[in-house]
């Protein structure tokens, strides 16, 4: 697979002059304090049916957008003393948490796992739409797409920032050690959370981050939920690529960035044909946090570092204080 997009000599530098909606700050301090009006506590239900012998699983079910019931895994290494550091999971694109035994590792390190469904796109959340828009036939990016307040990623990231209120009310974990994680739209939502959520945050890893910068993402994505946005625009009449380009201004991971402080941990694929290199250092060379790294893979595509990822994430976990008792 060919490289996709700059040299990784100009991409280091690569600071696209992105400006925010006017009103972005008030945007999302009104969505979620609205949001923040549905205040239960989140409902845990064990789940006995596992074979797992290390690893207690429990059902969690917590108040999303417009306190919608948002479906989650928590995973929790058995018999281990709290409180533990939680890794917060968000999803890539189309999935949804899918079962126990896909998120183990976490736990088997010591960490206390939130595995959150993405509404609509998992099995265990429904995502009931709101106003006009929320049909268009093809995939999740232009639902809601003529007005921001309806786009379908608002919802989504309000369950995200939610996730990040339950897993300050769950047993087991330590509130101040609260780690958001995922890659692709997991990476994106992460990093939406984290500047949302800031104060609540001790760490950020976007792994191969989606929903950044995303007119860059349209004009030379090849492959992936980017080519939705363009397939849209290309049945729709000249006028309408400002007003789609103008809500998704209000969920790009740039205008996050900017906002996030929390140490993070970036990666990027240089020969990733879904989310563009660009995309990525766009939001990275513009994070707001004093302590921001990103591992590059040089020949990788979406996948990022697959299996050698995980042991670089673990270390850098740890080399900020955020692993379990015990881990050195």
């Amino acid at each position: 697979m060919p490289l996709t997009d700059l040299p990784l000599s100009e991409l280091v530098d690569y600071r696209p002059e992105l400006t925010a909606p006017a009103d972005f700050d008030e945007f999302w301090d009104r969505t979620l304090a609205d949001a923040r009006t549905h205040a239960s506590a989140p409902v845990l239900t064990p789940v006995t049916d596992t074979l797992l012998s290390t690893v207690d699983v429990h059902d969690v079910r917590f108040p999303g957008w417009n306190g919608e019931p948002v479906a989650a895994w928590l995973l929790t290494p058995r018999g281990a003393e709290g409180p533990l550091p939680v890794i917060v999971k968000y999803i890539g694109y189309s999935g949804g948490r899918g079962v126990p035994t896909d998120h183990l590792l976490p736990p088997s390190a010591g960490y206390a796992h939130l595995v959150v469904d993405s509404r609509g796109q998992g099995h265990d959340t429904p995502d009931r739409g709101e106003g006009p828009g929320t049909q268009w036939v093809e995939g999740f990016m232009t639902r809601g797409i003529e007005d921001p307040h309806h786009h379908y990623y608002r919802r989504l990231i309000t369950d995200c920032v939610r996730a990040v209120d339950a897993a300050l009310q769950l047993p087991r974990v330590d509130p101040a050690r609260i780690v958001l994680a995922g890659g692709s739209q997991g990476g994106g939502l992460a990093l939406a959370a984290a500047a949302l959520a800031d104060d609540l945050v001790a760490g950020v890893m976007p792994d191969v981050p989606f929903l950044c910068h995303y007119r860059r993402g349209v004009e030379i994505s090849g492959e992936g939920p980017y080519v939705e946005v363009a397939k849209y625009l290309r049945w729709h009449s000249r006028d309408q690529v400002d007003t789609a380009f103008g809500t998704l201004s209000y969920f790009d991971g740039v205008h996050f960035a900017r906002r996030a402080t929390a140490p993070a941990l970036f990666s990027v694929g240089l020969m990733d044909p879904i989310c563009p290199p660009s995309t990525v250092y766009a939001a990275f060379n513009r994070y707001a946090g004093d302590d921001s790294t990103i591992t590059v893979w040089p020949f990788a595509d979406h996948g990022g570092g697959y299996g050698s990822a995980p042991r670089i994430q673990l270390s850098w976990l740890r080399d900020r204080g955020l692993s379990p008792k015990g881990v050195s």
